[in-house]
């Protein structure tokens, strides 16, 4: 499925209100002024998804996970290198900690960080389509991508695709890079779609 341009311009608005929303939470909860670049958005077949991501992300991957459901379900994750999740865990921490793995305090503030920009971006989704979509508890796991992307919960009922969205996490003087993956089954996404267009 090949977005047009109008489809990807309505797309990449979305994500970044949404974006524009989590990165205010983040600074409000912290006290330090983040800011997440607009996003560069792009929708691929499930199959492409690790040769797309590999091409960007070496060595293990951080991942908040979070599967959502409703009329559009699907699997959200925001995804970081794991040098990238401890800088910018210990920047929002404010502990500034002279460690290079995650310590269970990092732990939990990575978990935060997930669950408020994966549900400012479904609660956006959620607003634009009028439905309803209930969130699972979010799971951190670290691992290599290959492995991580193996273990998708993804039903095997129809194809789907991945909606990526690339950003930078700006804190302070300090830029790191994350991934929002949403993995959409076509009839959830034709659903997006649809409701991108109505309001386009």
């Amino acid at each position: 499925m090949i977005l047009n341009e109008n489809q990807k311009d309505a797309l990449s608005e979305l994500i970044n209100i949404a974006f524009s929303r989590a990165a205010a939470s983040l600074s409000e909860i912290t006290g330090d002024r983040v800011l997440l670049e607009p996003p560069k958005v792009d929708i691929v077949p499930i199959g492409e998804l690790q040769g797309r991501l590999m091409k960007e992300i070496n060595g293990d991957v951080t991942t908040v996970h979070q599967i959502f459901s409703g009329p559009v379900a699907g699997d959200a994750l925001l995804l970081l290198d794991y040098q990238g999740a401890v800088k910018l865990t210990n920047l929002l921490s404010g502990e500034d900690l002279e460690v290079d793995y995650l310590t269970p305090s990092l732990k939990e503030v990575l978990m935060e960080i997930g669950n408020i920009l994966l549900n400012a971006c479904l609660g956006m989704f959620g607003n634009l389509l009028q439905l309803h979509i209930t969130f699972s508890v979010p799971k951190i796991h670290l691992e290599a991508l290959n492995v991580m992307l193996d273990t998708l919960v993804i039903s095997q009922e129809e194809l789907k695709y991945a909606l990526i969205a690339i950003t930078q996490f700006k804190v302070r003087d300090s830029s790191i890079k994350g991934y929002l993956v949403i993995i959409l089954g076509v009839s959830s996404l034709e659903r997006l779609l649809e409701s991108l267009e109505k309001i386009g």
